[in-house]
């Protein structure tokens, strides 16, 4: 794992339920802004920022005890970089450090310059990450209970009135665990924001409420938007906010596993034909398995082939009571690790991702 800078203040210890919504570039957040917010929205929350330096993608992901989390922390702007504000949060933040570095001035000279302008710096929470790798982060020091900020070489994550720093810790590991992965940016920030939720997450005890990620991709044709805007998922209001998230991220991208399959047709077959395939289980004659409407039906000759998979994992099958062809989560997961001990995951993730890419 690659090594983390940490920052903390241990003398202080002692936000339809889905919506994708417009991001960045309105210069007032007044006709979206929930009535709990009150005159000043205080997000004690945690968060990440981050880049992949492979695609370009840049990304923030929040979750929090207040509702419309994702209509005041997170940031991005396309070939450019990635902001958090949070605490007692200036929203203002977010295009002022964007512009900075559009500007060519690094992360951490930014943040500088913007908190040496403001008199209640010691009440924000910040983390700025440029596309050029540089990175600021900032923790007053009159923000809440634990809060503090971790930063690695493509992420800056921070929190306030948390567990401890065992949740950005989480947070930080599983990020660094995924890097070269083939996956999405949007879907590691997700995975990310769960482990952090996993290890305590807010301290505040009870209800859970708002989460949100947003990523822009500046090469051309990944989005539909002139803003380079991909994956905008804003939770407003849940019970389980994150796991809400990847629920949603899941589905509109057609991720296999986001519902079970029996002769059903769509991108999500053809990803079951990939991996079976690269398993030497389905068509191991052919080079490759091409998209197209054929190989996207839920045919009897895959069926068969999930139903050998699914008896040789000791898993039921339509000889013992279950639907013929049945891909529930428990096949999805076996499939995975199969292929991750063949050392075949991160080829068949990277031969998936323009087929679950979100173009919005």
């Amino acid at each position: 794992m690659r090594s983390a800078t940490v920052s903390t203040r241990a003398d202080l210890v002692p936000w339809i339920a889905a919506a994708t919504l417009a991001c960045a570039g309105a210069p007032t957040l007044a006709a979206q802004e929930p009535i709990a917010w009150g005159a000043e929205p205080q997000f004690h929350t945690f968060s990440i920022a981050a880049i992949d330096p492979e695609t370009g993608e840049v990304g923030t992901a929040v979750t929090t005890r207040v509702p419309c989390v994702g209509n005041g922390v997170p940031w991005v702007r396309q070939g450019v970089g990635a902001v958090a504000t949070q605490a007692f949060t200036r929203v203002e933040y977010g295009q002022e450090l964007l512009d900075l570095l559009a500007a060519g001035v690094p992360a951490d000279e930014a943040l500088r310059r913007a908190t040496a302008a403001d008199p209640r710096a010691s009440r924000r929470q910040v983390g700025v990450i440029g596309l050029d790798g540089t990175k600021g982060q900032h923790t007053g020091d009159s923000t809440s209970q634990w809060a503090g900020h971790r930063a690695g070489a493509t992420y800056v994550t921070q929190g306030n009135l948390l567990e401890g720093p065992e949740v950005l810790a989480a947070v930080a590991e599983r990020f660094e665990a995924t890097v070269g992965s083939g996956r999405h940016l949007a879907d590691r920030l997700i995975d990310a924001l769960w482990a952090g939720q996993q290890a305590g997450g807010d301290a505040r005890k009870g209800r859970l409420q708002s989460a949100a990620v947003v990523v822009a991709d500046a090469r051309e044709g990944m989005s539909r938007r002139p803003d380079g805007i991909t994956a905008h998922i804003n939770v407003c209001e849940h019970p389980t906010p994150v796991a809400e998230l990847r629920r949603i991220y899941d589905a509109i991208s057609s991720t296999l596993g986001y519902r079970e399959l029996h002769e059903v047709a769509g991108n999500d077959v053809w990803q079951l034909r990939v991996m079976l395939h690269a398993l030497g289980r389905y068509r191991p004659e052919l080079d490759s398995i091409a998209l197209s409407r054929e190989t996207r039906v839920y045919s009897e000759e895959l069926i068969e082939a999930v139903e050998a998979f699914r008896a040789d994992e000791g898993l039921s099958t339509g000889r013992s009571g279950s639907p013929r062809g049945l891909v529930d989560q428990d096949t999805v997961d076996r499939l995975w690790r199969a292929l991750e001990q063949a050392g075949l995951d991160v080829e068949v993730r990277r031969r998936m991702r323009d087929v679950t890419r979100v173009r919005r």
